[in-house]
């Protein structure tokens, strides 16, 4: 298999040498920043970066705004390293486009899990396309079009789609749209999906009425007649 090439961008040296030691144990390639602005500057020389680990705190630029700058050009996952926070901090993330979060201290065995997990289905190789209600889902490309029309989504956007249409006419809770789409290792809340959901339906238009609420449990993708 080829190896893809993860930057991660930390502010400390010992931190970085940690992530990069397990991540190479599994064959991945690692390229690292010791600042916001190097990080950016590498992401934008490098083209074929498949993922971004991020720490939240660094000098120069901090995470935020290196996710903000990455959002306005590029979908590629990040996964953002952060001290254990507020949780209004992590909502934030979601809204800017993270795609998955690890509080500091972590263990490097569930990191190397969620960065697999990420790279496994954003990386798929099935051409596989998924039609309905005028949403067309290309598995393969990572690609989502509705009534011929581009739509960019977020890496874990595209994820959440996709689950919600292989499983219309379900009633989907919570704690299973989390266990599905996020991983059986991520600790997550359910404002998580639901601020995902707000982000999904406003980029689908008028389809986004096809994700229906399911008042106190989760969520139903039903396409209207």
């Amino acid at each position: 298999m080829e190896q893809l090439k993860i930057l991660i961008v930390d502010d400390e040296a010992r931190m970085r040498k940690l992530v990069k030691d397990f991540l190479a144990i599994k064959g991945f390639r690692t390229v690292e920043a010791e600042d916001g602005e190097q990080g950016l500057e590498i992401f934008f020389q490098q083209k074929d970066i498949a993922l971004i680990l991020l720490d939240v705190m660094m000098p120069k630029l901090d995470g935020w705004q290196v996710l903000k700058e990455i959002r306005k050009h590029s979908t590629v996952p990040i996964i953002m390293l952060t001290a254990r926070g507020e949780e209004r901090d992590e909502l934030q993330g979601f809204e800017l486009g993270v795609d998955e979060y690890i509080s500091k201290p972590f263990s490097p065995k569930i990191l190397t899990a969620r960065v697999e997990a990420i790279l496994r289905r954003s990386n798929a190789i099935s051409g596989d396309v998924i039609e309905v209600g005028g949403i067309s889902i290309n598995k393969g490309a990572h690609q989502v079009t509705i009534d011929g029309v581009p739509v960019e989504l977020s890496y874990k956007e595209f994820e959440l789609l996709t689950y919600f249409v292989e499983n219309q006419g379900l009633a989907l809770s919570r704690e299973r749209i989390l266990n599905n789409v996020w991983n059986y290792d991520y600790f997550g809340d359910a404002r998580t999906i639901d601020t995902h959901v707000k982000k999904l339906r406003s980029k689908m238009g008028e389809k986004g009425d096809y994700i229906k609420t399911i008042w106190g449990m989760g969520y139903k993708f039903e396409v209207s007649a």
